[in-house]
């Protein structure tokens, strides 16, 4: 059976005669395109495309193929696009995952912003790590995943699309004023998630030390609790001090250490209408936000 994603494919090769050109237009790696021509091969029985010298050409039955190819998808196109101008944004459901920090600041005015514009819409939100979020949406459990990403993390799969929402402060958190995070070369540490622990290890040792984690908690308000008992410092996003913050800490930026927030969602575009009007209900919710600062 032909796949509308193979054929896609088939068709953005047969516009450039490239395989990176089609790569590029498509948002694909080079290998993925490779992929998914050679699954198309094997579903047709017969060769799409051949190499000469560096680069390919179609062959008479790929040019065919690609032909009709085409002629499909601009049909499936103008079928959607047809549809989501006679239903609008009255009904659909959106479903969504993100960690609490998030969830509980960014989320809520987005969801508000949402109901408001769509009433019609219905909104699923589900509490996840970053991680758990991505698989989730890989497979098709949900619709957008609202993550974070550190400077140097390395960049997700094949097939997932990041729109960046805004940028997230990094703060020290002590028990007393603090300003360095060499002072606390000595001190006992309080690591969060893996990827938390990792960044936060990859920082410390910029300033020339390792730190020593002898709590290990992902709950903020677990975290904070630990710090004003004198158990031991740790470092938190802004987003979760916006969710909950003890008064009997302290908090310093870290001004050259952030991690990025970005909306992810799944496979080809376009994105369905209410899961476009989300995202943008997100980015609308974060710039008010900001100009209120």
């Amino acid at each position: 059976m032909l796949n509308l994603v193979h054929l896609k494919v088939l068709a953005a090769v047969a516009r450039h005669e490239s395989v990176t050109e089609a790569a590029r237009e498509l948002h694909y790696s080079q290998p993925s395109v490779s992929h998914h021509l050679s699954r198309l091969e094997a579903a047709t029985g017969v060769k799409l495309v051949q190499r000469i010298g560096r680069g390919i050409r179609l062959t008479p039955e790929g040019r065919l193929l690609a032909n009709r190819a085409s002629e499909i998808i601009g049909r499936v196109d103008s079928a959607t696009n047809e549809l989501a101008a006679q239903v609008g944004l009255q009904t659909g459901r959106v479903r969504l995952a993100a960690n609490a920090s998030v969830l509980s600041t960014i989320v809520p005015k987005a969801a508000a912003l949402s109901a408001q514009a769509y009433p019609g819409l219905e909104l699923s939100l589900i509490d996840r790590h970053p991680v758990e979020a991505l698989e989730m949406l890989r497979h098709g459990e949900i619709d957008v995943a609202l993550v974070f990403r550190y400077a140097h993390a390395p960049v997700e799969d094949d097939g997932f699309r990041l729109v960046h929402i805004c940028d997230d402060p990094i703060y020290l958190i002590s028990r007393q004023p603090d300003d360095s995070m060499a002072n606390h070369r000595d001190s006992a540490w309080i690591g969060g998630c893996e990827r938390c622990q990792e960044e936060l290890v990859s920082v410390c040792r910029r300033e020339g030390f390792t730190p020593r984690f002898a709590s290990l908690s992902d709950d903020m308000v677990v975290v904070q609790s630990l710090v004003a008992a004198g158990i031991g410092v740790t470092t938190l996003p802004g987003f979760a001090l916006q969710a909950h913050r003890r008064p009997d800490i302290h908090a310093t930026e870290l001004t050259s250490y952030h991690r990025r927030i970005y909306a992810v969602t799944y496979g080809e575009p376009p994105d369905p209408p209410a899961t476009t009007a989300l995202i943008q209900a997100i980015r609308d919710s974060v710039s008010a936000q900001e100009s209120t600062r």
